[in-house]
């Protein structure tokens, strides 16, 4: 199927304004934990996924139709591949703060639960037989895969 040039441009301009804007999350997020600030993430998180979901049907679609992009006029494919360059080095940027975040968070939390399962079994003394009582570990539990 062939596109005439304005139905092109205007499918290439809602995609690239949709990577403009999906960008503009993804920075405003990396400078939220920059910040030490995610709770500011969690505020606009339902957006970021309405726009990444968004951006993956279009993507698809102009995948999936090739004939479309060819239509659009030079300078406006030259705009999306701009956006979607500027789109992936943000990207990539923001997957190492969300991991990163992601690691401290997990350190964290597997430091909270030694520290209480130490503190649990200190002190418990010996039983009957002589042996040391082993503390109750059952109140603290770390799942790995969380």
């Amino acid at each position: 199927m062939t596109y005439d040039p304005v139905t092109a441009t205007a499918h290439l301009r809602r995609l690239t304004d949709l990577t403009d804007r999906l960008t503009a999350r993804l920075e405003a997020e990396t400078d939220a934990f920059a910040s030490r600030r995610p709770q500011d993430v969690t505020a606009s998180l339902a957006e970021t996924q309405e726009l990444a979901n968004l951006y993956r049907r279009e993507s698809a679609q102009l995948k999936s139709n090739p004939d479309l992009l060819s239509a659009a006029p030079v300078s406006e494919r030259m705009g999306l591949i701009k956006a979607t360059e500027t789109f992936e080095a943000v990207l990539a940027i923001h997957a190492r703060t969300v991991e990163a975040a992601r690691t401290i968070s997990e350190g964290l939390v597997r430091t909270i639960a030694q520290e209480v399962a130490g503190a649990r079994a200190m002190g418990t003394g010996y039983g009957a037989s002589g042996r040391a009582a082993t503390g109750d570990g059952r109140a603290v539990t770390l799942n790995r895969t969380a």
